[in-house]
């Protein structure tokens, strides 16, 4: 049997997630960039500085670690799917911690600066995808990590749980664009038509974010790159029939 379409696959499959990751850690490098550069490097003590360590939070947390966790079940669809759950769990929690810190540093600047929390479409959305992003983490933990549902309740949530996951990926990264859009009005507008060099590596923090969700959206949606059935996945699978007959899937 010819098998060189099969590592033709493997090849552009590898070669396809490397490019994500190309793409999302130069995203938080050109962010650490921007703000340690151009906008006098971080602080922890109320200042300006503490708050450039909210959008390397947010780049770092909701939108490369999060895009990776949910790219677990792909690079390592040949593993054990407990070990898979693990590592996806982990890096969620790595990403939702990351994410608070960097809520807390733009809290506490605005406090320190008498400045108004949440009064921008940018804050709206950061803080909806947090608050739904907490949720799904809980939610995940307790219908899949450690199961305290019935089968038939974990395979009705399965669908919705992976499509809340691109959902957020996507708000996340959506929320990281109308923030970059806002320190270019309030920072930089003044200068930015003259194509200087901290307007230019904006744009194309902003480009990169944009090419590393699409990419991830794409390993996402390939058939072929979605985990084979076990049998563990199969007792969380419900066929249609099952569903309208009112039944429900073997207990793993």
């Amino acid at each position: 049997m010819d098998d060189s379409a099969p590592r033709s696959g493997r090849a552009t499959f590898a070669w396809l997630v490397g490019a994500s990751q190309v793409l999302g850690l130069t995203s938080v490098v050109l962010t650490g960039v921007w703000m340690g550069h151009y906008r006098g490097g971080f602080a922890w003590d109320g200042s300006a500085q503490e708050f450039n360590l909210h959008p390397l939070c947010m780049v770092l947390g909701l939108v490369f670690l999060h895009g990776d966790a949910i790219l677990v079940y792909r690079v390592f669809r040949n593993e054990a799917k407990r070990n898979v759950k693990m590592l996806h769990g982990i890096i969620h929690l790595l990403a939702l911690i990351i994410s608070i810190i960097g809520f807390v540093a733009v809290f506490d600047f605005h406090r320190q600066s008498k400045i108004p929390d949440m009064y921008s479409l940018h804050s709206w959305c950061g803080m909806a995808t947090l608050v739904l992003f907490c949720i799904q983490w809980v939610m995940g933990l307790l219908f899949f990590l450690f199961p305290v549902a019935s089968s038939w309740l974990r395979a009705s949530y399965l669908p919705i749980h992976v499509f809340c996951g691109v959902a957020l990926l996507v708000m996340a990264i959506g929320t990281s664009l109308l923030g970059i859009t806002e320190k270019l009005l309030f920072s930089i507008m003044s200068t930015y038509s003259l194509f200087t060099p901290e307007g230019v590596l904006a744009n194309i923090l902003g480009i990169l974010l944009m090419c590393f969700g699409v990419l991830l959206g794409y390993l996402i949606a390939r058939e072929e790159y979605r985990r084979p059935p076990n049998p563990e996945e199969e007792s969380l699978s419900v066929h249609f029939k099952t569903l309208t007959e009112g039944g429900s899937p073997t207990t793993p």
